[in-house]
């Protein structure tokens, strides 16, 4: 993907990928707007990804009651991949963060990355905090405090041990890290680990101590979030550790995801009760390493699909 470079000084682009979430929408616009003009070098960019509620309506609506004060960048549905890739082809920023609609910047964030980028000029990934909030009011806050020098161990912490945790709204990344590739738009599950392993493997990254995002927890159906991630399947593995994403260093890792990712798909699958979906990518993973065989959840799990138990 092309990246142009930034003549317009701004230092941070804000990107809202938006479909069909009118209803929480200005609560992540205003989030961003209460605390732009005070950070400054900061713009905001919403993307309506064709959406079909009220989202135009309520974008015009915030566009009267805040002029000037962000873009609005409208595409027929393509998906959170293809709205953030429109996202990095307008943003006009050297940093780019991408807010999902339904979630919100946490007080003070824009400041405390300003004077972080200032600090570390040199990142090209900073890697943020953020406090999960459910439903219920319940929140949580996570906090980064681990970061691997080396980036074959940063890319394990990653995508193995799940030592570094990396949320959209929680990071910022540089534009650079874009050369390699943008979203992979065929994917509508799981599309932001092959940007998000690029980053970590092959640019200087950062952590900053601190929540920058308010991610909301909410119920999707178990069959509605397994048949986006069983439309890319296995396939997610090839994508992320594609040459031109990872080159021959981070290599080695890939038999490790692609069985951790056939467990993933597999317990998803047997939760949604896509009995054939869960074989199957049980046998993959054993296929891959028979040692998959002594985790003793997943084979609990094994054993009453193929004995026909609760399933």
């Amino acid at each position: 993907m092309g990246v142009a470079g930034n003549s317009s000084g701004i230092t941070l682009s804000v990107v809202i990928p938006a479909y069909n979430y009118a209803a929480v929408l200005p609560r992540a616009i205003e989030s961003v707007l209460a605390q732009a003009e005070s950070a400054g070098s900061v713009e905001l960019l919403v993307v309506d990804d064709g959406s079909t509620d009220d989202t135009a309506a309520t974008l015009e609506l915030l566009q009267t009651r805040y002029p000037g004060r962000f873009r609005v960048l409208r595409k027929s549905n393509g998906g959170a991949s293809s709205a953030r890739n429109l996202g990095i082809r307008e943003a006009a920023g050297d940093y780019l963060l991408f807010l999902d609609a339904d979630d919100e910047l946490a007080p003070g964030a824009l400041q405390a990355l300003k004077e972080h980028l200032s600090a570390h000029p040199d990142t090209r990934l900073v890697i943020g905090g953020h406090i999960a909030v459910w439903p219920d009011g319940k929140r949580r806050e996570h906090v980064p405090t681990d970061l691997p020098a080396e980036p074959l161990e940063r890319l394990r912490a990653y995508l193995l041990d799940k030592r570094l945790a990396l949320s959209n709204g929680a990071c910022v990344m540089h534009r650079e890290v874009f050369e390699r590739g943008g979203y992979p738009e065929q994917f509508r599950s799981a599309e932001d680990i092959p940007v998000f392993a690029q980053a970590v493997a092959n640019y200087a990254c950062s952590l900053i101590a601190r929540p920058l995002a308010l991610i909301h927890k909410h119920d999707d159906s178990l069959r509605h979030q397994f048949s986006h991630a069983k439309a890319g399947g296995l396939a997610l593995v090839d994508e992320v550790f594609s040459p031109r994403r990872l080159d021959e260093r981070f290599q080695a890792l890939k038999p490790a995801f692609y069985v951790q990712r056939s467990l993933s798909l597999f317990r998803s699958a047997y939760l949604a009760g896509d009995v054939a979906a869960a074989k199957s990518y049980f046998r993959c993973a054993c296929h891959c390493d028979w040692r998959v065989l002594l985790k003793g959840s997943y084979m609990r799990k094994a054993v009453r699909l193929w004995l026909g138990i609760g399933v």
